[in-house]
């Protein structure tokens, strides 16, 4: 039932203005849409993120674990995009995604979140919403990494 409802709340309360400000390039600090392939229609489908960049690597910790649809999309397809903000401006990162059953979420949200004040803050909301805490851990390609793509 919480997971049921968190879905909604996100889906049709939360996301959608998240997700038109980081298209606008306005979106709030912390936060990155992600960019996976639908599993079934074989189309972008976009979901924010909190910002989990550290160096080379874009890590996710979901709150619903393989209920996720964009978890489920990463199985099915692993090729990813990521939207992040780098300096004053917005960029797409290319990367390749895989989820990782046997890490520990809640230490990699410690570890993300170390000198990161928003970061500890979506790691609490993160905690509190999630049923089925998963890591995701992206691998950005080190070609192309500051090309812009309108999208």
């Amino acid at each position: 039932m919480k997971r049921r409802l968190v879905h909604l709340a996100q889906k049709y309360v939360f996301n959608p203005p998240i997700r038109l400000a980081l298209a606008a390039g306005a979106a709030p600090p912390g936060y990155a849409l992600l960019e996976t392939i639908g599993r079934k229609s074989g189309r972008p489908r976009r979901t924010p993120v909190g910002n989990g960049l550290d160096g080379d690597v874009f890590w996710i910790v979901t709150e619903h674990g393989r209920k996720a649809g964009y978890v489920r999309n990463i199985e099915a397809n692993p090729r990813v995009r990521v939207k992040l903000r780098r300096g004053l401006r917005y960029v797409w990162l290319e990367g390749t995604a895989r989820v990782l059953p046997e890490d520990d979420p809640r230490e990699r949200q410690r570890r993300l979140s170390r000198g990161h004040p928003l970061r500890a803050i979506n790691a609490v909301a993160v905690r509190t919403l999630g049923t089925e805490l998963l890591t995701v851990r992206i691998d950005l390609a080190p070609t192309r990494r500051d090309a812009t793509a309108d999208g």
